[in-house]
């Protein structure tokens, strides 16, 4: 460690960051569009959010697409030759395409206007196959044994909290007034934002008192404000505390601002744990 090498670049550039944030809302919103079938409150959202994670799966793929050097090689993906099922990456693509698959079927079925029990079935498949994309995505960084922070089994579980609490952020958003489904979401942002909460405290702490490559990261880290400041504080700490107020007087204002800081907040926090481990192999 500290040995100097002329010349590094980082491997992942600041898109997947983007494509983390997009997978973890569209997760969320499918999470939110089964939960409909489950929790009354919530049945403002289901056709809202089934349409919002489409969307969303179709801006990623194209992110996708487009960092590939070879745009066409996307199609690789679809050939069993070419994949490598020990790469978390091929499972991963494979759940990108499944998803997409049932989502259209998901969102065929609710133009049926009608509460069938195949719509109920195709939004539990839907919804399983998204909580694959947070935690496909997590276990990819996770696999990464020289990379500190990345390398723990806790990252996987840290990208569903962050899809849950951004889901339910936009979510709270899509239902405008609608008191009684942003009663549940409020607790669904409140539940989910603290375990963020509490897995990056842990992430800090293992790393702060690591060896040499990990104390390195967590200076880079939180030298800057955009882990601390933005993700950890601003979209974290405030949106809880704002959320417990919000709980206690019932308040529409302090819920619509937590939803907007939890978004810009779990934005922050993908940019800085992907870019900030990296960062350290640019200095030496």
């Amino acid at each position: 460690m500290g040995e100097y090498v002329w010349f590094h670049d980082v491997s992942w550039h600041a898109s997947y960051a983007v494509y983390f944030f997009i997978i973890g809302i569209l997760a969320g919103l499918s999470f939110m569009s089964y939960g409909s079938w489950i929790t009354p409150a919530l049945r403002p959202l289901r056709e809202k959010a089934a349409y919002g994670s489409m969307v969303l799966l179709a801006l990623g793929g194209m992110l996708l697409i487009a960092d590939l050097s070879q745009p066409l090689r996307f199609f690789n993906v679809l050939n069993p030759a070419y994949l490598n099922f020990t790469s978390p990456l091929a499972w991963g693509s494979l759940n990108i395409v499944a998803f997409g698959v049932c989502s259209v079927l998901y969102i065929l079925e609710l133009r049926k206007a009608e509460d069938s029990a195949r719509g109920k079935m195709l939004a539990l498949v839907t919804a399983l196959l998204a909580l694959g994309l947070p935690v496909y995505t997590g276990y990819d960084l996770s696999v990464h044994q020289s990379r500190p922070v990345w390398n723990t089994p806790i990252m996987p579980v840290l990208f569903v909290a962050l899809a849950v609490a951004s889901g339910s952020a936009v979510g709270a958003l899509l239902t405008g007034g609608n008191d009684a489904a942003q009663k549940v979401l409020r607790e669904y942002m409140l539940w989910s934002t603290g375990a963020v909460g509490v897995i990056l405290v842990s992430i800090l702490g293992t790393t702060n008192y690591g060896g040499s490559a990990q104390e390195l990261t967590f200076i880079i880290m939180t030298m800057g404000m955009i882990f601390i400041g933005v993700g950890l504080l601003a979209g974290t700490a405030a949106p809880v505390a704002l959320l417990l107020a919000a709980h206690v007087r019932e308040q529409q204002t302090g819920l619509m601002l937590s939803a907007v800081l939890i978004l810009v907040g779990s934005a922050a926090l993908r940019y800085a744990l992907l870019m900030g481990p990296q960062q350290l192999q640019t200095l030496y």
